[in-house]
């Protein structure tokens, strides 16, 4: 059975491919040109199910599983921000770093050295059997500084509970232990043995 990853970020692939290893897991990219795909969702759980229906209905092996996931940071003190739009935060075309510096600056600007904040993933399963969705949650708290040179996206400011190193500074190992992707693939990985 091979996974179809709606995502053309190598940090993300990455991350799949270590965690569902036993899968023969792709980028999309990899098996059809790269295309735009419009998130207009209002929650994360739509977004990962558009994504993956627009790429599942472009597929050419209708027998491959496509998932998706939609995941971001959200600060209740702030609004609930970036939310929804982390991953575009800074901008449409910006990249990570501006999107840290964009959050970091916003907490700065509110006063706040520190407020608690959780990432959100949820993961999308679009095959011919039908339709999936499961969520994950990562509580902790958003820091108005950037420490730490591993993971990805708003890692090095978020401080996970129990913890007082950002995700930036912890291994990976530890972060794949716990993480809200983490979290969200043992619940898709449950639907995953049933598609077999």
């Amino acid at each position: 059975m091979r996974i179809i990853l709606a995502t053309s970020n190598q940090g993300k692939v990455k991350e799949f491919q270590s965690w569902i290893s036993e899968y023969e897991v792709v980028a999309y990219s990899d098996v059809m040109p790269a295309f735009e795909i419009d998130e207009t969702g209002l929650t994360f759980k739509e977004n990962a199910l558009i994504k993956a229906r627009a790429v599942y209905e472009k597929l050419e092996r209708k027998d491959d599983i496509v998932l998706s996931d939609d995941s971001g940071i959200s600060v209740p003190s702030l609004g609930g921000i970036p939310g929804i739009y982390s991953a575009r935060y800074a901008g449409i075309n910006a990249n990570a770093k501006e999107n840290l510096t964009k959050l970091i600056a916003t907490l700065k600007e509110n006063g706040l050295a520190k407020t608690p904040a959780f990432y959100t993933a949820a993961i999308a399963l679009v095959c011919a059997k039908g339709e999936f969705c499961v969520h994950g949650w990562m509580h902790g708290e958003a820091i108005a500084e950037a420490r730490g040179n591993n993971g990805f996206g708003y890692d090095p400011m978020f401080v996970p509970c129990g913890f007082e190193q950002t995700l930036g500074e912890l291994d990976e190992s530890v972060k794949k232990a716990f993480s809200h992707r983490a979290r969200a693939l043992e619940l898709a990985y449950i639907v995953l043995k049933s598609l077999k």
